[in-house]
């Protein structure tokens, strides 16, 4: 047995031990997005510190716990925060809990994220659904020894995001006239904020926003045969005057602005499900 496996046993044997509910859609919740989980009725929460093998949280605006409860009827695991590699994980520990979450049930998964718009067409607060992801500029965790039992050695990539769930949620943006974006997210590892020029080669390779999260997590989803919907928070503006900067704190106000309009794409999607 490798130590992968191991480690993953020993985790959901930690976590079935403190919780009876099996829930097959997972949610991951990224900057400033944390108050969903206020929405949640939650049965039990797990600091991830107490996590045999977990990594824990360490960026402002993520909780770092794991919830057990219902949303809109429906029973979920949600991740208050997320890990990145740029807080000095590995790949594979970034991706880490999504296939906790397979091995506990989870067969969708729901991820946001906080993004930089690159596109004339994204302004501060809007929604970009994500139809499509460019991971070159991140490290794949699927790096080293395949693991069979996990899923298979060369997974396909042309659908990351279900196209079935990407037209739930327009459908009900529509009903509840929520406008909405869609496109490319690029990932990066960070955690410096792109450069003029980055942005401009960004945009040239057709990435319409950028971050430094969801690439990794979505890849492994992929591998062990979840169905991913993601959907960002568009915080900032690549393409920005000479004098603008971007700062932490601004993004995180951003993404607290747009989220009455993501709480409610998320509840009424996994009440759909």
């Amino acid at each position: 047995m490798s130590e992968l496996i191991q480690n993953l046993q020993e985790t959901v044997a930690y976590i079935r031990s403190k919780v009876t509910a099996e829930p097959t859609i997972g949610i991951i919740l990224g900057s400033g997005l944390g108050n969903l989980a206020n929405e949640i009725l939650a049965d039990i929460e797990i600091p991830y510190k107490e996590i045999p093998h977990f990594p824990v949280s360490t960026v402002l605006g993520h909780k770092g716990r794991l919830i057990f409860g219902t949303l809109n009827g429906k029973k979920v695991l949600v991740m208050a925060g997320r890990f990145h590699y740029y807080e000095g994980y590995t790949a594979q520990q970034v991706a880490y809990p999504v296939r906790v979450m397979r091995l506990l049930g989870i067969n969708t998964l729901l991820l946001s994220n906080a993004a930089g718009g690159v596109q004339d067409k994204m302004n501060v607060g809007d929604l970009m659904v994500i139809t499509d992801h460019i991971s070159l500029f991140t490290i794949n965790p699927l790096l080293g020894p395949n693991e069979d039992s996990l899923g298979t050695r060369f997974p396909d990539m042309s659908e990351p995001y279900s196209k079935s769930l990407i037209q739930k949620v327009q459908a009900i943006a529509a009903a509840n006239n929520i406008v909405l974006k869609q496109g490319v997210y690029l990932g990066v590892t960070g955690p410096t904020f792109e450069t003029r020029a980055e942005y401009k080669l960004i945009y040239t390779l057709g990435g319409d926003a950028v971050g430094m999260s969801t690439v990794q997590e979505t890849i492994v989803a992929k591998h062990c045969g979840m169905e991913v919907f993601a959907i960002s928070v568009i915080t900032d503006i690549g393409i920005r005057e000479e004098e603008n900067t971007i700062t932490h704190e601004e993004v995180l106000q951003a993404a607290k602005d747009a989220e009455p309009k993501l709480t409610l794409l998320f509840s009424e999607l996994v009440a759909g499900l």
